[in-house]
């Protein structure tokens, strides 16, 4: 039920992202773009992959100073799982990667990507409220996207309050969920309490301050590196050519667009946030040739990288993608059981 979820959702984005399109114009700009741009792109993909690597590294250095090569191999891989396998699968891949490579247990290794989400997604939100200052707010999609901006901030900034509030009362924060979520689900109450006492626990274990500010400027460069990348690829479409300011609300949206559920790689949510934040700067007729356009490529220029990246990675660490897969498959399958 799941997997056709997903794909209904993917098929419903897929076709309100193309069913204006102009496939005739959209063909001529792919075949006259400028591919040259492509090189510099994934030297920045490349770099950006770099930045995220080293960012982990600064938030698992509090339990163990993993060394870059063994870090490098876990992110490359993970990365590819986490774009690959369906339902967010892949989010698990990193914790298990690493926990094969270091001393650093699963649950604290989970607790380190689960707070790179947190920190993504509030710093996306107040970037993407910023920017909308200084788009008009009378363009086509302008609704949407302040209620996604909305939306992420109120569910991110939620969290991480949550967060703060249990590490510093624990106890209390534990009977809170208990309590709460007991209410709906008791069958389920014990197991998220528990989920949240091992996740506060540790977080307890972050890194010191030096580290935590090599953690923050980690993720300025590999938020700065991205939209910049965005701006030189659209220079391979004439007309497209992004300024960096465009380019970095164009980002936003992506983000926002790509945390629905859908099937892996992204289809649908990918090229519906493009056509979306292309909509805030360029008229329709442009958007549905030369804008598509550029979403198929940016699309595709992602794949292949982090799919590249994940399978030379997995192909020199002797490691199998199905035995991989099928370790995260029940590790799901056992997390998803009500306790006894």
């Amino acid at each position: 039920m799941k997997l056709v979820a997903s794909l209904i959702v993917t098929l419903l984005f897929f076709w309100w992202a193309f069913q204006d399109a102009d496939w005739e114009s959209q063909l001529s700009v792919l075949k006259s773009a400028n591919y040259a741009w492509v090189v510099p792109y994934f030297g920045i993909l490349t770099l950006i992959h770099v930045a995220r690597t080293l960012r982990w590294g600064c938030l698992l250095s509090g339990m163990e100073r993993v060394p870059f090569g063994k870090l490098n191999e876990a992110s490359g891989i993970g990365f590819m799982m986490l774009l690959v396998l369906p339902f967010r699968l892949g989010e698990f891949a990193r914790p298990l990667l690493i926990a094969q490579r270091s001393s650093i247990r699963r649950s604290a290794a989970m607790t380190s990507v689960v707070l790179e989400r947190i920190t993504d997604g509030m710093f996306v939100a107040v970037m993407m409220r910023l920017l909308l200052f200084f788009v008009p707010t009378n363009v086509p999609g302008m609704r949407y996207v302040k209620l996604g901006a909305n939306l992420m901030f109120a569910g991110f900034g939620g969290l991480l309050v949550f967060l703060l509030f249990a590490l510093w009362h624990q106890e209390r924060a534990v009977r809170l969920v208990r309590s709460t979520v007991g209410r709906v689900v008791p069958a389920l109450a014990d197991k998220v309490a528990d989920v949240v006492d091992t996740f506060v626990g540790a977080m307890r274990q972050l890194p010191g301050p030096r580290q935590m500010v090599g953690f923050f400027l980690y993720t300025l460069l590999y938020w700065g590196l991205n939209g910049a990348g965005m701006a030189v690829l659209s220079r391979a479409f004439g007309a497209l050519s992004l300024t960096l300011f465009q380019a970095y609300v164009l980002n936003c949206v992506l983000v926002v667009g790509i945390m629905i559920p859908a099937a892996p790689g992204m289809l649908g949510t990918f090229h519906a946030a493009i056509k979306v934040g292309l909509s805030l700067f360029l008229p329709a007729s442009v958007v549905n040739s030369s804008g598509l356009a550029y979403a198929n490529v940016l699309w595709l220029c992602q794949t292949l990288q982090q799919v590249g990246f994940g399978l030379l990675l997995m192909n020199a660490g002797h490691q199998s993608f199905k035995d991989i897969a099928g370790k995260l498959n029940k590790e799901q399958q056992a997390s998803s059981l009500p306790s006894a």
